[in-house]
């Protein structure tokens, strides 16, 4: 109970007044397949760093809602917004793909900021320094409590002999056969996961950083053997030696804290910036709030939900907010809609026996839900992140409109 309690002030301390993340852990690529947008799609998504918003909006839907309870994160979609609408595509890419702007403060203080809100420019005047290439922590991507762990990740490459080096090495490898001959040879797996590493894996303190809430944790350390210490030590193995890194920008940006022109999200390309740039960003709304409150205000309807893993924590510490979302769910989805989510879990058992009103009666959610797991597993093996337990892709039927 004493550590269940700590681990929960922990997490809520870091998250309540913390920009968490700084780029998005969720797989785009997996989740254009997966929602099939139309012009006349409308999307809500959890904001968490925005990259994914833009990527749908790059889709041409009808509108995207980023939902997110941190306004940090809606605050630095925002920023991302502001800056594809007044700067030049080299500028964007200098701030949000090198990860800094040697000019930062005369450029958000003349070009930028003009285009923010006020409570969301009260946010940025006080972290300027988190673009400017100033401090130890020189990119953005080492930004943020997340970044804070990446950035002492970045430390730590460096203090075996010849880490950093065969990193490097794997991260320019043109096969994936290559990348496994270099992990091996060079004995990556021994130098990066050293008894320090694992020791510091197992810790609340650290998985808070990186935006793993305890319920997660102890998810993993009942149904992975060798618990959560393991899984991340077998599922970097995996992204190492089993999937090309080449366009791997989120673990390249995590190892480096930068991203290429020839490796990175869709928005940080030019022909994305254009569009975005050409209105397709404000085709986005941010909005501070939960998912449930914001669906129950909102008055229309919604085709596409992408609700990331926060039913994990959700579940664990408040399973009547859990129950309330899914019952504005199902209120404001439009016929045909299609929800998707991920969890640390390899199997979700709290979706499908939790109640909602339709049609006049209690139903079970699983009797209103049709999964496409097919498309899920097999998307699912495609994950450039592969640090999720499982994916799932359902669409809503039967629900009473």
């Amino acid at each position: 109970m004493i550590r269940n309690w700590i681990g929960r002030r922990c997490f809520s301390a870091i998250h309540g007044r913390n920009l968490v993340y700084n780029t998005c852990w969720e797989d785009p690529r997996l989740d254009r397949e997966a929602l099939q947008l139309s012009e006349d799609d409308t999307v809500l998504v959890i904001t968490s760093a925005g990259c994914n918003a833009l990527d749908y909006a790059l889709q041409n839907p009808r509108a995207v809602h980023a939902v997110d309870m941190n306004p940090l994160q809606n605050a630095l979609l925002e920023l991302k917004k502001a800056a594809i609408k007044s700067l030049s595509f080299d500028d964007f890419f200098q701030v949000f793909g090198t990860g800094y702007h040697n000019n930062w403060s005369r450029i958000y203080r003349d070009q930028v900021r003009p285009n923010l809100a006020s409570d969301v420019a009260d946010i940025w005047d006080k972290r300027h320094n988190f673009f400017d290439g100033t401090s130890r922590r020189k990119s953005f991507y080492f930004r943020g409590t997340s970044g804070l762990f990446a950035w002492m990740i970045n430390g730590y490459l460096n203090r075996p002999r010849g880490l950093r080096e065969a990193v490097h090495e794997i991260l320019q490898a043109e096969t994936v056969e290559e990348q496994s001959q270099i992990y091996h040879a060079r004995g990556v797996d021994k130098m990066l996961f050293s008894r320090p590493m694992r020791w510091a894996l197992r810790r609340d303190s650290v998985m808070a950083m990186l935006g793993v809430p305890r319920s997660q944790r102890m998810q993993l350390d009942r149904g992975y053997p060798g618990g959560i210490g393991k899984f991340i030590q077998d599922r970097i193995e995996h992204v190492f030696t089993r999937i090309p890194l080449h366009d791997n920008y989120f673990w390249r940006v995590y190892l480096t804290g930068s991203y290429t022109r020839e490796c990175c999200p869709d928005y940080l390309t030019e022909a994305g910036y254009e569009r975005l740039s050409g209105g397709m960003a404000d085709r986005i709304s941010t909005h501070t709030d939960t998912v449930e409150s914001f669906l129950r205000g909102h008055n229309g309807t919604i085709s596409r939900f992408v609700l990331l893993d926060h039913m994990d924590w959700l579940y664990e510490h408040h399973p009547q907010s859990l129950s309330a979302e899914w019952q504005r769910i199902i209120e404001r989805a439009a016929p045909d809609a299609r929800i998707l989510w991920r969890s640390a879990a390899f199997d979700v058992d709290f979706v499908d026996p939790l109640v909602v009103a339709n049609d006049g009666r209690q139903t079970r959610l699983g009797e209103l839900l049709r999964y496409q797991s097919d498309l899920a597993n097999q998307l699912h093996q495609h994950d450039r992140v592969h640090t999720y337990g499982s994916f799932y892709i359902a669409d809503l039927i039967g629900a009473a409109a």
